[in-house]
């Protein structure tokens, strides 16, 4: 008996494998693209957010005109490092027990099986690769950036490289000067310590700083970005691109300090005796004695003045970005998401930097521009959390559903802003020290019991503590209820020599 004739069928076969290998392809060339820009330190004075007047933020603008501003966006912790491991883990601080900058989330038996953003887009047939500030060091303030939380096995690639992401000079040459504007005299290395006299440590400075611009560490991570950009690809990418200023000391380039002369600096607004109605609990981490130096030696104005000069300089390196996408092959697939990790006081409650669970360091700029879903110019005020940014993005690109996620899609909010939204947006500083800020109240329960609200339809500056008002219990119940259930414990690092 002669063999069957198998030909055919295996021509059937192949045909038809061929086919559902050209599908996939066709699917994946139709994913979008994720621009995904991070900026340190980036407060709520950027002007399409109402901030304040006279801010120059041009670019910051022009990206939220293309897509979905949210006005009432806030971190999951006020503190670079427990806000980016939540952004990058999808997984809050309450579950993990990364609560401040001195941990490791490598150490976190929570996080031993977290898969990041860049590992889920990876996994799913995107190249991922980024530059710069993405995730935080466990003491950046040294020669050698500190111990990196970024791991080169998450990326594809890594500029300059996973484990040393900012360039050189990582500190601009003012800060290997004498003084800068707030006379503090660099006697002692970087980050040790504090002056004897109770002035502020030696990286809180300003000052305009004389190297070409295309020198700053800042330039050359976009710079190299933009490279990136304008090359052709063979599968869709998730770029990442960390901004590290206006991260603390504020130097830039002295045209971004000429955009604020000095005389028409404003000052934030502040009341005599804030914190008299604010519990002993919401004083932990002020950094009193540095407000008083500032006003004490009439350095108030100038620090401003550094802020907003680091500001639009990080401002022009976001504007290059968006002049390099619509000028690449991938301009009209490509998603862009533009976060903070934390707000910033700049002398507000007597605080400078972040470190609180008041408003100006919890809310962040935050901006999503996804074509045929965001219609250009749309604002949402509905309270949402940087935690979100995982989930959504995932859904955007028609990624496979997470459910190891503590946020939420945001999606339905990009559709249409007005949507119903019920859930406030929990920050968390320390274990069992949360804020819940809802559309209208924040409301802030510290492990011991006591508590803060404010209404902000009628004080948005938090300048009057509700939270004994018998007639806002209800409120008070409301936002409770969302605050986490457990509350891991802190993650310990191993004591290194």
């Amino acid at each position: 008996m002669r063999a069957p004739i198998r030909q055919p069928l295996l021509l059937i076969v192949a045909s038809a494998l061929a086919s559902s290998l050209l599908a996939g392809a066709q699917v994946a060339s139709e994913q979008p693209n994720v621009l995904f820009i991070a900026v340190d330190d980036l407060n709520d004075w950027v002007n399409c957010m109402g901030g304040r007047k006279g801010v120059h933020t041009p670019n910051i603008d022009r990206l939220a005109k293309r897509g979905m501003l949210f006005t009432n966006a806030h971190c999951t912790a006020p503190a670079c490092n427990p806000s980016r491991v939540s952004v990058m883990t999808g997984v809050a601080p309450s579950s993990s027990g990364v609560y401040n900058n001195g941990q490791d989330w490598r150490k976190s038996p929570h996080l031993a099986k977290a898969v990041t953003i860049p590992e889920h887009f990876r996994a799913n047939g995107y190249a991922a690769f980024g530059a710069g500030k993405i995730f935080h060091a466990l003491s950046w303030i040294t020669d050698s950036y500190g111990k990196q939380q970024n791991e080169a096995k998450l990326w594809d690639y890594y500029w300059p490289s996973a484990t040393n992401p900012m360039p050189e000079p990582q500190w601009p040459k003012a800060s290997q000067a004498k003084q800068a504007s707030n006379g503090y005299l660099y006697s002692k290395p970087i980050g040790i310590g504090k002056d004897p006299k109770n002035r502020p440590p030696h990286f809180f400075d300003w000052g305009s700083d004389d190297q070409p611009e295309s020198g700053t560490a800042d330039y050359k991570v976009v710079d190299w970005a933009v490279n990136e950009l304008a090359k052709e690809r063979t599968k869709p990418f998730f770029q990442a691109v960390g901004i590290f200023r206006p991260h603390i000391p504020w130097y830039a380039p002295a045209k971004y300090f000429d955009l604020y002369p000095k005389e028409d600096v404003f000052l934030p607004k502040v009341r005599d005796n804030d914190l008299a109605d604010v519990p002993p609990r919401g004083h932990y981490g002020i950094r009193k004695s540095w407000h008083k130096w500032v006003v004490e030696n009439d350095e108030w104005r100038s620090a401003v003045r550094g802020y907003l000069a680091s500001i639009s300089f990080a401002d022009a390196r976001v504007g290059r970005l968006l002049d390099a996408l619509d000028a690449s092959p991938h301009a009209k697939k490509t998603i862009i998401v533009l976060w903070s990790d934390h707000g910033m006081h700049i002398g507000e409650k007597q605080q400078w930097e972040k470190f609180t669970l008041f408003e100006e360091s919890t809310r962040v700029p935050f901006i999503v521009v996804a074509p045929k879903v965001t219609k250009p110019g749309s604002v949402c005020d509905r309270p949402v959390n940087l935690l979100d940014v995982y989930p959504t993005l995932s859904e955007l690109c028609g990624l496979p559903e997470r459910d190891d996620l503590d946020g939420v899609s945001l999606v339905p909010l990009l559709k249409s802003p007005k949507a119903a939204w019920d859930r406030p947006s929990i920050t968390t500083w320390g274990k069992g020290n949360h804020s819940a800020r809802g559309q209208r109240y924040k409301y802030v329960l510290h492990p011991n019991g006591e508590e803060q609200l404010y209404d902000h339809q009628n004080d948005p500056d938090e300048f009057t503590n509700l939270a004994n008002r018998d007639e806002l219990d209800k409120v008070k119940k409301r936002l409770g209820k969302w605050f986490p259930k457990t509350n891991a414990a802190p993650v310990r690092n191993k004591p290194t020599l």
